[in-house]
């Protein structure tokens, strides 16, 4: 029997990475998203030519009534759920200096990334110690938070974003000491500069601050580099990492001289 992943925000960017390389790991796949599912059906298709039955599961992390639609569909399609995923997520919709942060943007923020981020962890966490439980021996699985590098990284232009990818950080934190005594690892992934439709709007900006050594390794990130982390912890090659921050930055955070 297959193991099954479910990854938040899985139809695209970092998501779409993530579960590309899942699919390639040999995992069936449960994407979730906002869009309607066909907005979304050329990725799933594409997907499913890996290999993978995969299940759209549309919903708004932020609300707790699509959080548990969500998991409910998991439920029905597949019985069960070994990885779970959390990358779902969103940008300001105007950067603004933190002098001048709305309640309405960080509400927007925070509810998504932050809110949804860790409620619908704790939701997928229950349902793996119930299984792991129900199975000691032979039930495995993990929880890997995609965070950011504003976790630590100051943006002054968004901070309700930094805010919240740093609240990310302290819930895999939380969860993978909690986990602990099941055996169950949570990891947390926290990419660099990735080019995603997220960042599409400051693609000059970064080619020139990346061409000019601001990572060590002078490119953008791609979602295939954070696909390929996500599917070497998800396939349990890092057993024993628990509570591990795995960096996909090209060395942005790197202190140079």
């Amino acid at each position: 029997m297959k193991r099954v992943a479910l990854i938040t925000g899985g139809s695209r960017g970092i998501g779409y990475g993530c579960a590309e390389h899942l699919a390639r790991a040999g995992f069936d796949l449960a994407i979730n998203g906002v869009r309607a599912e066909p907005d979304a059906a050329a990725a799933l298709d594409a997907l499913r030519q890996l290999g993978a039955k995969v299940v759209y599961c549309r919903g708004d992390v932020s609300k707790a009534a699509d959080r548990s639609a969500v998991l409910q569909r998991v439920r029905e399609q597949f019985g069960r759920l070994n990885v779970y995923v959390g990358n779902a997520g969103v940008a300001p919709k105007v950067r603004a200096d933190v002098l001048e942060t709305t309640e309405e943007s960080w509400d927007h923020v925070v509810g998504a990334n932050l809110k949804g981020g860790f409620f619908m962890a704790q939701a997928a966490a229950k349902w793996l110690v119930e299984q792991k439980l129900a199975d000691l021996k032979n039930f495995s699985g993990c929880i890997i938070i995609v965070s950011s590098i504003s976790a630590t990284v100051v943006s002054t232009n968004r901070g309700e974003y930094c805010v919240s990818k740093a609240g990310l950080a302290m819930v895999a934190a939380l969860l993978a000491a909690r986990l602990g005594e099941h055996d169950l690892p949570v990891y947390e992934v926290r990419p660099g500069v990735i080019k995603t439709d997220m960042t599409s709007a400051v693609t000059s900006k970064y080619d020139k601050l990346l061409a000019a050594g601001l990572a060590v390794t002078r490119r953008w990130g791609t979602p295939d580099d954070v696909g390929r982390a996500a599917a070497a912890l998800a396939r349990g090659d890092f057993p024993y990492s628990t509570g591990s921050v795995i960096m996909v930055d090209g060395g942005l955070i790197m202190p140079r001289l």
